[in-house]
């Protein structure tokens, strides 16, 4: 007895049969003919390949289930997710953005969906006595003492490269943020003629392919660094050590990709592959990247410069900061980027499991910075799943002076999730270099959206802080957010973590886990491992 796997392709030979002698009788019978035909071929060819078994024992049903797995992720996000549940952005953050760019009623009714009870609930204390703001634009003052020091909103575009996004999200962007007074991060593709065209404030980043000031062997060139630091459209310089979305990781531009405008702000040439190795050569250990850091900042006439990371080995970092004491070199700012990730696409195992959680790694660098009695000259921003004006606030209670967003001001331009930034086939128009799909953006009206969500925000920032009876974003400490740990106890931020007191490594180790480890063992000549983890990493050797 014929299996019944084989049942339905038996049962469109059948009427691929009766549409041919009916086509006899009848020419609207050839319609028939060819959609039974048609699959009946298909399902032939699922027989004779060899290749997937699947299809071999399931000729033409096999397709069905393909096809409902491809569009499986919008099944589950658009009717079965709740609207809480963030993966990785939930619907409830999605729709909040979209209202505030839209510029429409962001209010909810009938209370929280959130349970209040539950683990890692959080909130922000107020005040009885609440307090009045004048103004919704919270500034942070950057390379103060410098050449051409740069006050920086709270809330800014974190690094997006052209290349990544499309022309038309480039502009938008840029458009918003010129007319919100905000800055707009380039991204390591460099500065692209679309970045040029409405003057917004630029933080240029500099990556370990040196794009926009490399020469023809990939190397840091001088003269061509000046050319764009000196723009007064760039207001600061921002070296990426790593980023959060595939931190230890560099990577790859097919040659296909590498179109004349892609090579033209990057300065290589057009139509060849396109490397951005995992490590700088410009420098080798922490002392060799201050004086690198120091560098840049003089030959961009005395701009704020400083460095992106997402925190891997704490040693790395400490000998970083143990380097700032020694030399006196410091950052005007550190830019930490949790290992949530972010726009640029990396492999599963990345995204899941390396680098440190954006609340973690903003806490080492601070304390460090606090303990090293050397927070009141460094900045701290911190980037990583912030779309709403309570993400911007905790992470300030943590220690951040201002945050960034990418994903965010992504669903201000419209995105809508489909997680095919990495395939050329946005469905919006933004993470495409595909000149049909990116130009059903328009750079106009999406400019007014990441101008109006940049607003909202920071309008919501400014009624959570006067609730508070607080008058600025840097009155924020870890005392004003408590966070559910069970259900029978919360904790305030300052009780659930430790802090380091002001001046305390400069007396000793602090009574701190990853200090007790890892601090005496960092060294500022050198990245390189402690002698008792390289010797861990030895012992399957013996």
């Amino acid at each position: 007895m014929l299996p019944s796997r084989y049942w339905p392709f038996v049962l469109v030979l059948l009427l691929t049969v009766l549409s041919a002698v009916a086509a006899a009788l009848t020419p609207l019978a050839w319609w028939g003919l060819v959609v039974f035909g048609a699959l009946s071929l298909v399902g032939l060819v699922d027989l004779l390949q060899r290749k997937q078994a699947l299809r071999r024992n399931y000729p033409l049903s096999s397709h069905f289930r393909y096809g409902l797995e491809s569009i499986g992720p919008e099944i589950r996000q658009y009717f079965i997710e709740p609207d809480t549940l963030e993966t990785p952005f939930s619907r409830q953050q999605r729709a909040i953005v979209y209202q505030r760019a839209k510029d429409v009623l962001d209010k909810r009714p009938f209370g929280t969906q959130r349970d209040v009870y539950g683990d890692d609930y959080e909130w922000i204390n107020h005040s009885l006595q609440p307090a009045r703001i004048d103004s919704h634009d919270f500034r942070i003052a950057v390379g103060e003492g410098r050449a051409q020091p740069y006050a920086a909103s709270v809330f800014n575009i974190s690094a997006m490269s052209f290349g990544s996004l499309s022309a038309n999200a480039i502009r938008a962007l840029n458009a918003g943020a010129k007319r919100g007074g905000f800055y707009h991060d380039t991204g390591e593709g460099s500065i692209s003629r679309y970045h040029r065209e409405h003057g917004g404030d630029l933080v240029w980043e500099i990556g370990s392919g040196y794009f926009g000031c490399r020469d023809g062997e990939g190397r840091f060139d001088r003269e061509a660094f000046k050319r764009n630091a000196l723009d007064p459209q760039v207001k600061m310089v921002e070296l990426k050590l790593s980023q959060g979305a595939k931190p230890g990781q560099g990577g790859i531009l097919p040659a296909a990709k590498v179109s004349a405008e892609i090579a033209e702000a990057r300065g290589v040439p057009a139509g060849v592959e396109c490397h951005s190795p995992a490590a700088h050569n410009a420098f080798s250990t922490p002392i060799g990247l201050l004086e690198f850091i120091d560098e840049l900042r003089t030959l961009s006439g005395g701009k704020p410069t400083g460095f992106k990371l997402a925190v891997g080995h704490p040693w790395e970092w400490f000998a970083i900061a143990k380097a700032m004491r020694e030399t006196g070199i410091t950052p005007d700012f550190i830019v930490v980027d949790g290992g949530e990730g972010g726009t640029g696409a990396a492999p599963l195992e990345f995204t899941d499991h390396v680098g440190a959680p954006m609340r973690e790694a903003l806490m080492l660098v601070h304390n460090t910075l606090v303990g090293l009695d050397l927070r009141s000259r460094v900045k701290v921003a911190a980037a990583g799943k912030i779309v709403t004006a309570f993400d911007i606030a905790r992470a300030m209670a943590l220690g951040a002076d201002w945050c960034n967003a990418a994903r965010g001001f992504m669903f201000a331009l419209g995105c809508i999730q489909s997680q095919s930034c990495h395939t050329d086939r946005c469905p919006t128009g933004i993470a495409t270099q595909d000149r049909s799909r990116q130009a059903a953006l328009d750079p106009g009206d999406k400019a007014t959206r990441v101008y109006n969500f940049h607003r909202n925000t920071v309008v919501a920032l400014k009624e959570l802080l006067a609730a508070a009876g607080l008058t600025h974003p840097s009155q924020l400490g870890p005392e004003h957010i408590v966070r559910r740990v069970s259900s029978t106890e919360v904790r305030s931020l300052a009780t659930l973590h430790r802090f380091v007191p002001q001046g305390r490594l400069l007396e000793g180790v602090p009574d701190h886990a990853v200090f007790q480890v890892f601090w005496d063992r960092a060294r500022p000549d050198s990245f390189g491992a402690p002698p008792e983890a390289a010797a861990m990493m030895a012992s399957k050797l013996r």
